[in-house]
């Protein structure tokens, strides 16, 4: 009985399957980084600001609420790297704990929010009806007000707080979970195999669950990774206005609008280096969403 090598570049089935997690990650990754290396780089620098915004308390030179009269509103120097605000506080120490409180509610209300629409999205695709035409007419009425509008006005009335602008925010992502996951399921409840496993006798949750649900997972993390960015300046902006998380914590969004009541004209360290925080984590979190989006959409994968 003669045996077939495999060929070049393959594994057999058998060490394939027989591969570690890790082992398959990392050659995940870095299949990745090769077909698209300016995403995986961007992918780098978002995953070093996460790394930053973990590792705060040990990498902040100061505490970000210690205030040092001698240098009140200094320039960047030797002391202070990224100069100091009107009441003495090292900037850079506060930009790296405003990481912390901008990175956990952009995470949480993208998770909350994305979660929740492609729960619902999966749900009114799926069953269709009244129930479907129900549902689209609430994510209609969501998307009829832009996004910071309705942030901010959800903001001020639940009051102010870290959990207000986290729920204000991920109401804002439903619509967009409900709406895209919605057009997938209902072009994936139409295949032949779902229709198979329904002549089968599977109940509509098993469908949804075990033959819907797995192809929507594509779709979800790109919704996830894009809206980072988006959730950021939201939260950055409703800092800004003054209804996002209450000072004294130190976000992004914060300092920005401390620097504009600090003077008439106000320093320039104190605008450049939190509007640089936040445009570069926008960036990185966009570009990698569009690289893993590349990744993911098999329309796209002979693009490259």
């Amino acid at each position: 009985m003669s045996v077939t090598a495999p060929e070049f570049g393959e594994l057999p089935a058998q060490v394939a399957a027989g591969r570690s997690l890790p082992v398959r990650v990392g050659s995940a990754l870095w299949h990745f980084a090769r077909r698209s290396p300016l995403s995986a780089f961007w992918g780098v620098v978002a995953v070093t600001i996460i790394v930053i915004a973990i590792a705060a308390p040990e990498i902040a030179p100061y505490a970000p609420l210690k205030s040092d009269f001698r240098h009140m509103t200094k320039p960047p120097d030797a002391v202070h790297w990224f100069g100091t605000d009107q009441i003495g506080r090292d900037t850079l120490s506060r930009l790296i704990y405003g990481s912390r409180a901008s990175l956990a509610v952009a995470f949480g209300a993208v998770l909350l929010g994305t979660t929740f629409g492609a729960v619902w999205g999966l749900a009114s695709g799926f069953l269709g009806g009244k129930f479907d035409m129900a549902s689209q007419r609430v994510i209609e009425f969501l998307q009829s007000f832009p996004d910071l509008i309705l942030a901010m006005a959800i903001a001020m009335a639940l009051g102010a707080g870290t959990g207000t602008v986290i729920v204000a925010i991920a109401i804002t992502r439903i619509p967009f979970g409900g709406r895209i996951i919605r057009a997938v399921v209902m072009s994936l409840k139409e295949m032949s195999y779902v229709e198979a496993a329904r002549g089968l006798g599977a109940s509509n949750l098993r469908l949804m669950a075990r033959h819907i649900l797995p192809q929507c997972i594509a779709p979800y993390l790109i919704l996830a990774t894009t809206h980072l960015g988006v959730a950021i300046i939201i939260e950055a902006s409703l800092g800004f206005l003054g209804v996002g998380i209450p000072p004294p914590m130190p976000t992004w969004g914060n300092m920005l609008a401390d620097a504009l009541n600090s003077g008439l004209v106000p320093p320039w360290w104190l605008v450049l280096f939190p509007g640089a925080a936040i445009t570069l984590t926008v960036l990185a979190f966009n570009l990698l969403g569009d690289g893993i989006r590349d990744a993911l959409d098999p329309r796209l994968r002979g693009a490259v």
